[in-house]
């Protein structure tokens, strides 16, 4: 049997060094998540969907997040590569600012007219009721969110992953633990239900912030520089926008079409809502070591190709294409085999637990498809600065053809729940072919640093 050369151990070990931390972070923060919809079925279904519902502006709002995120690991990591810190510390002011200003008009329409943006998600009062209420508490974390954001992807870029986590894991387990404070009423403590939630989340966003704006202070990534963080750099922000606008378009575009999955379900019934909060749950939580290689591969290739060396990134993308499907499959029968234990820890009616048992089945395979193109697109492809292309694949996959096929077969055909679930679930398998060519091209392997920023 062929022994694994040195090259594939060395990456192999780096990955691992990577992959771990995010890993561990993706699960605090996806436990967290779990946490939420598992105590919030305790309280009652309808608080379950409503919260479910006012969380998709948040996942609007990560998909933001991850676009500009993907500016900074897309450049930092190749920087990092150069070991040029001026050249990421100006990157992540960059990231910072534009961040501000879009969380700020987040913040304000959750503030002042969460009833109506709630509205655009459901059409049930008490739905639109209660998740008005946790909206305009949570919104108000949102802008908090732009720098503790843009520093931790930077020190995810820069090989610091592992600080990252920390300041997740402390931030979320005190998140979990003022949520089973404020939903009961314990330790003395008012029973809040949904807005107790919504109080343990800002909490939680101000203490990861305050981590954050710390360990900048200290120097763990550069020299702090007030003029190097806010200051302008006309070479680096066009450098910046060339490559994270059409991640951001990309992810947004993407985000945005996934959000309208809920839109068309919330108008269909309140139990396909139920069960799909309870199975994107779980689905995400099974599938955070995927997630985590496709963010680990994305900086290890983008320092190879900072360092010039593209021979090894072919290679390398290889490898990391052979782990996520490995971890693909492994994924998979993970949610066939929990089925049960899902079905026993969320108190749902036996409508909604029929419409999950089928949605867990659909959810084992999706998550093949799901995994090998969040690698490709956002991991493998960004890693050399490409973002055109996934933008270009994503827009067409979900606007041109996902979105409208569920609202035809909701709406005009009239299809039963599940079957429309099953149309919305195909999206990831339409890109494949064309996603798969494209990586095979090559035409992502490229150096964009530039010397004596």
């Amino acid at each position: 049997m062929k022994s694994m050369s040195k090259d594939a151990k060395n990456f192999y070990k780096n990955l691992w060094t990577l992959v771990l931390p995010i890993a561990i972070q993706n699960f605090i923060s996806n436990a967290v998540n779990s946490m939420d919809v598992f105590m919030l079925g305790l309280v009652g279904q309808s608080e379950l969907s409503a919260v479910s519902l006012a969380n998709q502006f948040q996942f609007i709002l990560f998909g933001f997040f991850f676009g500009i995120n993907s500016g900074i690991t897309i450049m930092a990591a190749q920087y990092w590569g150069k070991k040029d810190t001026k050249a990421i510390q100006k990157i992540m002011g960059i990231a910072i600012k534009i961040s501000m200003a879009i969380t700020g008009m987040m913040a304000l329409g959750g503030i002042l007219f969460p009833t109506q943006l709630m509205g655009i998600y459901t059409n049930n009062t008490e739905l639109v009721n209660i998740g008005a209420k946790y909206l305009q508490i949570i919104a108000v974390s949102y802008f908090l969110m732009s720098f503790s954001q843009s520093f931790q992807a930077t020190l995810r870029s820069v090989e610091r992953a592992g600080l990252s986590t920390i300041i997740s894991t402390v931030a979320l387990f005190l998140n979990v633990s003022l949520n089973a404070v404020f939903i009961f009423g314990l330790l003395g403590a008012p029973k809040l239900g949904v807005i107790g939630v919504a109080y343990a989340t800002l909490i939680s966003r101000i203490v990861e912030f305050v981590l954050c704006l710390y360990f900048y202070l200290k120097g763990t990534v550069c020299t702090p520089d007030m003029k190097d963080l806010f200051g302008h750099s006309a070479v680096l922000m066009g450098d910046f926008l060339k490559y994270s606008m059409p991640a951001l378009i990309n992810d947004l575009s993407w985000t945005l079409a996934f959000s309208l999955y809920s839109v068309i379900m919330g108008h269909l019934n309140a139990d396909i809502v139920a069960a799909n909060s309870v199975v994107t749950t779980v689905r995400d939580l099974c599938a955070i070591m995927g997630y985590a290689i496709s963010g680990g591969a994305s900086v290890l290739l983008g320092i190879e190709i900072g360092k010039g060396e593209m021979e090894l990134v072919k290679k390398d993308a290889s490898r990391a294409c052979l782990a996520t499907f490995a971890c693909a499959v492994v994924t998979a029968l993970i949610i066939i085999l929990i089925r049960p234990l899902v079905y026993i820890l969320f108190t749902l009616t036996p409508v909604a637990k029929g419409y999950l048992e089928i949605m867990m089945w659909i959810s084992s395979y999706y998550v093949i498809g799901q995994l090998m193109n969040t690698l490709l697109i956002a991991g493998v492809f960004r890693s050399g600065g490409e973002t055109k292309f996934g933008m270009v694949v994503d827009i067409v996959t979900m606007w041109v053809i996902s979105v409208p096929l569920g609202f035809l077969t909701a709406f005009v055909f009239k299809w039963p729940p599940m079957v429309v679930y099953f149309v919305l679930c195909l999206d990831e398998f339409w890109k494949i072919p064309v996603v798969y060519k494209y990586y095979k091209s090559y035409k992502w392997v490229r150096n964009i640093t530039r010397d004596n920023i």
